[in-house]
């Protein structure tokens, strides 16, 4: 099972590169910032800025150019009142717009303190916040975009310094504390970006991997819904089918054998017959599905049926039990997400192995382990440390999204289980091969039998 890291795939199975992203910003609605949310912090933004622009002016006496200052404000005033015009509470921007707001608050908050002395003004800390409200919000490209905005503004400003009005006049600060002042906001502004969009990355990633766990739950729930559907139709429909057996029963009895009706009586007789057992069958095996979630059964059974459904020629599946002296082989309850789980890794492997899957359960009174070890070409060293994690896959150009082990590591959990990952050569096998170690402590089965119970 080798799996390694990518770039989600274009229509044609090809990475998309940034640039295209780029393009399409704002079309996908991959992204979605909340209306309200952006809006108070822009009123918020110039309220502040109105606020120590007069506080600084008229109160503590030091003279700035409100010429320039003034028009700043009244244009982000008018951008402030287009989008509130525009918009709904309830909406939600698109990335392309969140994208030019947020460089549109660079580039003003970027004059104001130009005009005000560049990186001399303490101020210019503030550029940091567009900076990481577009990290985590936007996308890699978009965001890069709007960093290098930033450093480039922080740059003009350590570059043509304009004088920090002060009490006196103006103030100019030695080249040294500029240089100093140029290379600490760069550093923060990188960081901060680089960090925040890591961690907006990552919880978008896991949003959408749970989104998808849900779907599949949602999924085996409606396919059980469905068979209840259709054994209550199977009872519905008995009682009309016994009278159309019955009806055709007395037609072949009563009908003489010359007529030319008797042939199509028997055939209508058999036909209803056959109905009625395929109904009796179809609901018979609705109670069995329905009864299977509380159904208890060793644990080798149950590998045995999952074997079964993922054999793939011309590999072989294993399964060897070891049961500690004292101990009995545990029966479990066939739960949907044991056995979605396991199925899952046990697919894998076989989809990755050369010739054969052993699958070993050990049964020891520290708890319950279950080996899934196939002889294909193993992990790569650089993602086994990130398996289990969503949308990690090399089967990508198959239209995999890397879903499968997360959503088995998720579901196991869930049953009190932990998984580890590791190479058959690296746990003194002679072998090359991959190997998922699946280990419950003693009672996490048990336990997870009564919450079957308790959730029925």
């Amino acid at each position: 099972m080798v799996v390694s890291p990518g770039p989600r795939p274009a229509a044609g199975g090809r990475p998309e590169r940034w640039w295209r992203r780029l393009g399409r910003l704002g079309t996908t609605g991959e992204i979605g910032v909340r209306f309200f949310t952006l809006a108070v912090l822009r009123w918020m933004a110039l309220v502040g800025q109105t606020f120590t622009i007069l506080v600084v002016h008229f109160s503590l006496g030091i003279e700035l150019p409100m010429l320039w200052l003034v028009p700043a404000l009244l244009l982000t005033l008018a951008v402030n009142v287009g989008v509130q015009v525009r918009g709904t509470p309830t909406a939600r921007l698109g990335a392309r717009q969140t994208f030019f707001l947020t460089l549109f608050d660079v580039l003003q908050l970027t004059f104001l303190l130009f005009v005000t002395g560049g990186v001399q003004n303490p101020f210019t800390v503030l550029l940091v916040l567009p900076v990481g409200l577009a990290a985590a919000t936007l996308d890699r490209a978009p965001t890069a975009i709007l960093t290098a905005v930033a450093l480039a503004a922080i740059g003009f400003m350590a570059a043509i310094p304009m004088e920090l009005p002060w009490l006196d006049g103006g103030l100019r600060l030695p080249a040294l504390y500029l240089f100093a002042a140029w290379l600490a906001l760069s550093l923060t502004v990188v960081l901060v970006a680089v960090y925040v969009c890591q961690l907006a990355s990552e919880a978008r990633r896991h949003a959408l991997a749970l989104s998808a766990l849900q779907l599949a739950l949602a999924r085996e729930q409606e396919l059980s819904a469905l068979g209840g559907q259709a054994a209550a139709a199977a009872h519905l429909l008995g009682t009309p089918l016994a009278t159309i057996n019955v009806i055709a029963k007395e037609l072949v009895r009563e009908l003489p054998a010359t007529s030319p009706l008797l042939e199509d009586a028997s055939e209508l007789l058999l036909q209803a017959r056959r109905c009625r057992e395929t109904l009796a069958s179809l609901g018979s095996g609705q109670r069995d599905a329905a009864h299977a979630a509380f159904t208890r059964a060793p644990l080798s059974g149950l590998l045995a049926t999952i074997a079964e459904t993922c054999r793939i020629e011309p590999v072989t599946i294993d399964i060897v039990v070891d049961v500690e002296p004292g101990l009995e082989e545990p029966r479990v309850v066939l739960a949907p997400e044991l056995r979605h789980s396991i199925a899952n890794l046990v697919d894998n492997a076989v989809r990755f192995a050369r010739t054969r899957v052993d699958i070993t359960v050990a049964v020891a009174h520290a708890g319950i382990a279950v080996e899934i070890a196939d002889d294909g070409p193993g992990f790569t060293p650089e993602v086994l440390d990130w398996l289990g994690e969503p949308y990690l896959s090399t089967r990508r150009a198959e239209g995999g999204l890397g879903l499968g082990v997360f959503i088995a590591k998720t579901l196991l959990a869930r049953t009190g289980a932990s998984m580890h990952f590791a190479n058959r050569d690296k746990l003194s096998h002679r072998e090359e091969g991959a190997v998922v170690r699946i280990v419950w402590p003693s009672g996490a089965l048990e336990m997870l039998g009564r919450e079957s119970a308790d959730d029925g």
